[in-house]
């Protein structure tokens, strides 16, 4: 989940794995894969920023499980 700020000024934070295109018209538009749209005052390189942070925090926590540890090897 990455926190953007909306034209209002209020916070609203994304699910980051939902968001399917980010465009720069006079302001930040998120479109996700829901359907629903954000308007953001964010500029795109931050959006696209926090996005990458986000799973590079998310894909560093993964652990590697080898399914077959602790069987014999034929």
């Amino acid at each position: 989940m990455i926190k953007l700020e909306k034209l209002n000024g209020t916070m609203v934070v994304v699910n980051a794995e939902l968001i399917e295109s980010v465009e720069a018209a006079p302001d930040t538009v998120i479109n996700l894969a829901t359907g629903n749209r954000f308007l953001v005052k964010n500029p795109v390189d931050d959006v696209i920023a926090k996005v990458v942070e986000y799973r590079k925090q998310v894909y560093s926590e993964r652990r590697v499980v080898n399914p077959l540890e602790g069987f014999e090897k034929k």
